[in-house]
């Protein structure tokens, strides 16, 4: 079970290169995984709903199965480390991470996506994505209190 650390606006953003430079891996290690994952699927016929060797497997779909269990490791193993460090992965695809923190005592948490080039935003925890709102003013010194 992980711990939950809640950080302030400027932990979070001390942390961030880090946390850029994690995510970009991660999200070329998906598209890698995604490529390797249709090449696979032309060898076998169809995309296969596992990645264990099977009797009868050809040599080449054993191969391509065991590189892939090898990197698909390595993507949970980077989500891991995200996840160690106290930052919470949203979505994948994206590289939306949050970062928890308290807005008046209120948890809330701090949203960034891949790209952007700092944390800008927060919201409530049940309001998600559509519900961010832009740290300004008051709100930043507020922050984790």
């Amino acid at each position: 079970m992980t711990v939950r650390r809640y950080f302030t606006l400027e932990e979070a953003r001390a942390l961030l290169p880090e946390v850029r430079v994690i995510v970009a891996e991660q999200l070329a290690r998906r598209a890698d995984l995604e490529r390797r994952l249709v090449e696979l699927g032309e060898l076998v016929g169809e995309a296969p709903e596992d990645l264990s060797d099977k009797e009868g497997d050809a040599p080449t779909v054993l191969s391509a199965k065991r590189t892939l269990r090898e990197h698909v490791d390595r993507y949970q193993q980077g989500w891991n480390r995200l996840e160690t460090m106290g930052v919470v992965l949203k979505d994948a695809r994206t590289g939306l991470v949050d970062f928890y923190s308290r807005v008046d005592g209120r948890v809330v948490y701090l949203c960034w996506m891949h790209d952007e080039p700092t944390i800008e935003h927060y919201h409530g925890l049940e309001e998600g994505f559509s519900g961010r709102k832009r740290i300004e003013g008051a709100v930043a010194a507020r922050l984790y209190n």
